[in-house]
């Protein structure tokens, strides 16, 4: 009986996201990851229930919602501990000094051929290995956890932002010298407006990256609060649909500011090629 019922909802499923497909209308296009990922949740949710899984292998969605449900103030705790307090200002002050890095190079060739390339080798190394120096350096609370966000999210950002402002074609750079631009005018009204692209790249890419810096970080000491810190030691008690809770809780996080960035992304490129 579960395995018709599950064939029966991918045929279904997939009818349905075949439909929608074929509409390139807003509405249709917003619809179609939304069934999907409803299809993806009752499909886990026959499997889980109907093959008897247990639940130290994989809860049900229905147990992690109990579970959100059950938890929320815990939740609602540990999301102000990582997000609040440690992704966004370590994102904000990484991303914004990359930036800032990255404009103070292009003024010097000497110094971009210098910084770049350290910025690949310092963009390889383990959170592992950068976050219990951090702790040691800024000690247990959210501070040390931004300090690894900084780390993390500054070299992408220079790297990014260093290629947006080299794409500047010959053509506009020469119109710009007819009319006795300096270098901060055309920085400003040239240079910087075409690498939007490239540093809204960097920050969305930075938002996924401080995400999962800030809760590796909290495994290698934290207060009593935090993302990292309640899924190891629920994990270390097995309660696996709080660990799930979590984890649900951190995608929600990173895909609204996700979702966010795109949409300012959006609104301020919209000069952009791609969005015509």
């Amino acid at each position: 009986m579960t395995t018709l019922l599950l064939l029966g909802s991918l045929l279904t499923g997939g009818l349905v996201l075949a439909l929608l497909a074929r509409d390139d209308r807003p509405a249709f296009r917003i619809a179609t990851p939304v069934v999907f990922g409803m299809l993806v949740l009752w499909l886990w949710q026959i499997v889980c229930t109907g093959y008897e899984v247990p639940l130290v292998l994989l809860p049900p969605p229905s147990a992690i919602a109990a579970a959100v449900v059950d938890h929320l103030p815990t939740l609602a705790a540990d999301f102000r501990q990582t997000v609040l307090r440690a992704v966004i200002p370590g994102w904000a002050i990484g991303s914004g000094a990359g930036l800032l890095a990255a404009i103070a190079l292009d003024a010097s060739p000497f110094l971009r051929r210098g910084v770049l390339p350290l910025g690949s080798l310092v963009s390889a190394m383990p959170i592992v290995g950068i976050a219990p120096i951090m702790v040691m350096w800024f000690g247990f609370d959210w501070q040390s956890k931004a300090a690894v966000v900084v780390v993390m999210t500054f070299f992408p950002m220079l790297v990014n932002a260093a290629a947006g402002l080299g794409v500047t074609g010959a053509m506009e750079a020469d119109l710009m010298r007819t009319y006795a631009a300096g270098y901060r005018q055309t920085l400003l009204k040239l240079r910087l407006p075409s690498a939007l692209p490239f540093v809204f790249n960097a920050l969305k890419l930075n938002a996924t990256l401080a995400l999962i810096g800030a809760i590796v970080a909290e495994f290698f000491g934290t207060p009593i609060v935090g993302m990292g810190f309640r899924i190891s030691t629920q994990a270390a008690r097995l309660n696996l649909d709080v660990v799930w809770a979590e984890i649900v809780m951190a995608a929600l996080a990173g895909s609204i500011s996700f979702a966010l960035l795109a949409l300012l992304e959006r609104v301020v490129t919209f000069w952009h090629p791609s969005y015509h």
